[in-house]
């Protein structure tokens, strides 16, 4: 399995593989389950982007999270990515 700031870089970089809608599901804390956001909804900022992204609730209040809570990635509704059991 490949770290997922390179799996992030290589959607933002590689305009072959960026084709298609993207969504990554996190853990929430707070409410102890994934949470499923597109990808273009999450802000990976100029600072921190190698450790945590932001993301928005419904209030419009952002929340930062970081990567290693990221479970998994879906591209067109498909999982291509996902952190193994316990990593």
């Amino acid at each position: 399995m490949i770290p997922i700031q390179d799996l992030l870089s290589r959607i933002r970089w590689d305009r072959e593989f960026a084709k298609g809608e993207f969504s990554i599901g996190y853990y929430d804390r707070v409410r102890k389950e994934i949470i499923t956001v597109p990808l273009k909804a999450v802000d990976f900022g100029e600072r921190n982007h190698y450790f945590a992204f932001q993301v928005f609730d419904e209030q419009g209040e952002g929340h930062a999270v970081p990567f290693h809570r990221i479970r998994e990635v879906r591209k067109d509704g498909k999982l291509i990515w996902q952190r193994p059991p316990g990593g």
